[in-house]
């Protein structure tokens, strides 16, 4: 896969939840909601605040998923980003 995001966006892959709550439950795949963090796989050549393989914390609504290789991905917009976990 070569991807290169233009403008002010980024390529993400979304970091899978966990299956079970604390206390033990398992969730179906149907109950859960998509989940709002994702490694950084590919950064436009106008961002220098964020790279590759960084964790961020994205907008809900935000960005366009998109499929290459078969894997899903999303392209968001640097005002998606809501943050970058340490």
């Amino acid at each position: 896969m070569n991807f290169q995001p233009l403008g002010k966006r980024i390529l993400v892959k979304r970091l899978e939840e966990t299956n079970t709550t604390a206390s033990g439950i398992i969730i179906p795949d149907n109950a859960k909601e998509k989940p709002l963090k994702g490694e950084v796989i590919a950064v436009s050549k106008e961002l220098d605040n964020i790279k590759s393989g960084d964790q961020v914390v994205f907008a809900k609504y935000g960005g366009t998923e998109i499929k290459l290789d078969n894997n899903e991905y999303l392209v968001l917009n640097i005002d998606d980003i809501l943050g970058i976990l340490n």
